[in-house]
Formats: structure tokens, C-alpha cells, sequence
């Protein structure tokens, strides 16, 4: 992998104070690297602004004067063409974005796909193509990652959501063996990626799949979960129809509405992204799952 020794130059970070982009904003500032941070919200906690926060929506209109020609985007992909205008009056050469390997296993024509798991597969590949478009035009070098299941911090969506069950149920339902295949990627290695993305000078226009270092069936992936948590697993094999029923009652409340009966029955079915393109040009190399001790959510 070619890379540049440094970037003097600062970097713009959007979607910074999500799971990921916390992780890399502390890698960057551990490199001494110079980061503005964009974020949603009107200022951000105390202990984020040495990192030079600003509020995105005070700052598409001018760039304050300070060339950004290096970004990275965590927000969703589909976000980022209204950020455009930023962009390029912050005078943009060069822009890592994060996608989702959601774009393939929630698409039309997968056994267990839901009217809207299909829609988000659509939408990711549309945002996609709208900033490969959009980078070209302009001459701007881009890259896209798509990571696989983030995991970090009790944030994500994928193994805290599973904890979360564990705690509210005391055991953890699955439809048949639950063989399926997984390779959670930790919230940090994906922060990493990106960052050497953005250093890595061979790697222009390329969208690469990002997985985590190690295999695993869903079900011994829950079982990690329940040691993590101090538990002894406990698992009850629940028919697709009852899996079904379930679902219907707990989309009634709000934290739930987006969970579908697509989300069991792909329990058996394997979800693997092959990264060696990504270990091939710029050195991906992720962990193994890594789960410390887990606070009850």
C-alpha cells in the first residue's frame, strides 16, 4: 500500500459523534492529526470540542475560509449528497464514505427480505451511485466501505440488541439451528479503515466490503453474548409462525417498529463479505470478536 506520510491539511468528519466517528475522531487526534467535526446538533459535549466541532447546518453555506480537502462521511451514505455544497466550497479532493454490505443481503429476491429491508438495500445502492456521480464530475477521488455488523460500546444496533433481549427475556429465541454465517466488525476497525483509506494514494474510485477477523453462526454468536454478560446461554427453538406472532405484538411499540419476521428467518442463512481486496490494498486487518464484559443494558 502507497500511502501519504501525513495529511498537513485538516479533515472534515461528518456524521462524528456517531459509534464510528467517535472512534475515529480519537484515532486522528491521537495521530495529532488536524480534524473539524461536523455534527446535526447546535454545539457538542464539553469534552468533544478540542476536535474544532461545527454545526453542519451553519456551515454549507461557507466553509469559514479554511480549505478541507480530505472527508470522511459516517453519516448514512444516503446523507451525503446534501452535503454536497460543503463540499466543494471547502474545496474537496478526496472523500472516504461508509456504506453497508446491507446493500446485498437486503435486497429484492433474498429468501427473507421485507418490503422495507428491500427499500434500504435500494436506497444504499442509489446513494452509492449518486456519489460515484456526483465525485467524478467533479474530479474528486472516493472510495465507499461497506462494513459488515458493527459492534462497539453498547451502541450498535446489532450485539446490543441481542444483549438487550437476553436481559429483558433471560434466554434468546431462534428459529431452527440458526446456523446462518456472521462476521461482526468492530465500530474501531472500521474507523481505522477509513482513515487509512483516506492516506492510501493507490486507491482511488473502489468500494470494498469490510468484515470482521473471525466466522461465526449466529448461534455461537449469541452464545459469546451471554458470556459476555456473566450468563450461562440459554436458548428456546421457536417456530416461524410464533416468531411471526411475536414480532407483529412487539412492532406495536415504537424502539421495535422497524424489526421484521425477514430478521429471524435469516438466523440460518449466511451473511460473509470476503475483505482480502481490502487487506490486499491497504492493510485491513480486523479482530476477532471482541466482547468484554457487557453491563446489563
Amino acid at each position: 500500500m502507497e500511502t501519504s506520510p501525513s495529511i498537513s491539511l485538516p479533515v472534515g468528519i461528518i456524521g462524528a459523534s456517531s459509534l464510528v466517528g467517535q472512534f475515529a475522531l480519537a484515532l486522528l487526534n491521537g495521530a495529532s492529526q488536524n480534524v473539524i467535526a461536523f455534527t446535526r446538533k447546535p454545539a457538542p459535549p464539553d469534552g468533544e470540542r478540542e476536535s474544532g466541532w461545527r454545526c453542519l447546518y451553519e456551515s454549507t453555506a461557507k466553509s469559514g475560509g479554511t480549505p478541507i480537502p480530505y472527508w470522511i462521511c459516517f453519516a448514512p451514505i444516503w446523507a451525503l449528497p446534501e452535503h454536497f455544497p460543503l463540499l466543494e466550497v471547502s474545496g474537496v479532493r478526496r472523500v472516504v464514505a461508509i456504506s453497508s454490505t446491507s446493500r446485498f443481503t437486503k435486497q429484492s429476491g433474498r429468501a427473507a427480505s421485507s418490503p422495507q429491508e428491500n427499500a434500504l438495500a435500494l436506497r444504499l445502492a442509489d446513494a452509492e451511485a449518486q456519489f460515484e456521480t456526483w465525485a467524478n464530475l467533479r474530479g474528486v477521488e472516493w472510495v465507499v466501505l461497506r462494513p459488515t455488523m458493527i459492534y462497539a460500546l453498547g451502541r450498535d444496533k446489532n450485539i446490543s440488541e441481542i444483549a438487550g433481549l437476553i436481559q429483558k427475556l433471560g434466554f434468546f429465541p431462534l428459529l431452527g439451528e440458526a446456523k446462518g454465517l456472521r462476521q461482526p466488525i468492530h465500530a474501531q476497525d472500521v474507523a481505522a479503515a477509513s482513515i487509512e483509506c483516506l492516506l492510501a494514494l493507490n486507491i482511488v474510485g473502489q468500494a470494498y466490503n469490510i468484515s470482521g477477523g473471525e466466522t461465526l453462526t449466529y448461534r455461537d454468536m449469541v452464545t459469546r453474548v451471554f458470556v459476555a454478560m456473566g450468563r450461562r446461554p440459554r436458548f428456546i427453538t421457536v417456530p416461524l409462525p410464533a416468531f411471526r406472532a411475536a414480532i407483529a405484538c412487539a412492532q406495536l411499540l415504537p424502539r421495535y417498529r422497524s424489526w421484521s419476521s425477514a430478521m429471524a428467518e435469516r438466523m440460518n442463512q449466511d451473511m460473509v463479505f470476503e475483505h482480502v481486496d481490502a487487506a490486499r490494498d491497504f492493510g485491513f486487518a480486523p479482530r476477532v470478536l471482541e466482547l468484554g464484559p457487557m453491563t446489563k443494558p
